[in-house]
C-alpha cells in the first residue's frame, strides 16, 4: 500500500526493503513480505483512555492514577495526563531491535515525564510551563529511542489536562477562588491614594 514498506525475509533473514507497489518474492516459504505501515501516526494515551472519538468523544471511566499521578519539584502531587504521537522511521530496526513497541514507548514517555515535572514547581506545570515541558520531553523521549536503536519517530507530546489529584481539587478550586476575590478587593496604590485625597 501508498503508506507502506515491505521488510522481505529469506528463510527468515532480512535481505531488503521494498517500496510500495507491486513486487515479487520467491514462493514455498523462501521469502516471506511483512507490510509495515511507516506514514501511520499511532497515539498512545497516558492518564485516560478514548473509548470512541467522534463529535462527542467518550472515555473510559476507568482509574488511571498508577501513571498519571506525579510528584513536582516543590513536594506536591498532580494528575497529569498527556498524549504521545509516533512514527515507524526504521522498520527494521522496529521489527527486529524491540519485542512490544507499545509497551516500550508507555515506559519512556512514563518515566521522562515523571524526571521532568520533577524539576518544575507545581504552579509552574499548571500554568507557565507546560509548552516547555512539551518540548523537553519528545527531545528526551527521541534521545532514548534513538540511544535504544528501535526505529520510532516521535511526531508529537502533548500534555492534555493536568489538575490536582480529585481529593484535594475541591480544596484547590476553593483556594484560588479565594485568592481572585481577595485581588478584586485589594486597592492598587493608586486607588489608595485617590482614596485618601477623596477622604481628606
Amino acid at each position: 500500500q501508498p503508506s507502506e514498506v515491505g521488510v522481505i525475509l529469506r528463510f527468515g533473514k532480512f535481505i531488503k526493503t521494498t517500496p510500495p507497489g507491486l513486487h515479487f518474492k520467491l514462493p514455498l516459504g523462501i521469502e516471506k513480505a511483512i507490510p509495515v505501515p511507516v506514514e501511520k501516526v499511532y497515539t498512545s494515551e497516558f492518564g485516560f483512555r478514548t473509548q470512541s472519538a467522534g463529535i462527542k468523544t467518550v472515555y473510559s471511566q476507568k482509574s488511571y492514577d498508577g501513571e498519571s499521578l506525579m510528584l513536582t519539584g516543590d513536594l506536591n502531587v498532580l494528575d497529569i495526563e498527556w498524549v504521545v504521537q509516533f512514527k515507524i522511521k526504521d522498520p527494521v530496526m522496529t521489527l527486529f531491535n524491540v519485542r512490544n513497541v507499545d509497551k516500550t514507548i508507555r515506559d519512556i514517555s512514563e518515566s521522562v515525564m515523571r524526571s521532568i515535572v520533577g524539576n518544575y514547581a507545581f504552579n509552574e506545570v499548571l500554568t507557565t510551563q507546560r509548552i516547555n515541558i512539551n518540548n523537553l520531553a519528545q527531545a528526551e523521549m527521541q534521545k532514548i529511542l534513538d540511544t535504544y536503536k528501535i526505529g520510532i519517530q516521535i511526531v508529537k507530546i502533548k500534555l492534555q489536562d493536568v489538575n490536582p489529584p480529585k481529593q484535594v481539587k475541591a480544596a484547590f478550586n476553593e483556594v484560588n477562588q479565594a485568592k481572585q476575590e481577595r485581588e478584586k478587593l485589594t486597592l492598587t496604590k493608586a486607588e489608595r491614594k485617590i482614596l485618601r485625597n477623596m477622604i481628606e
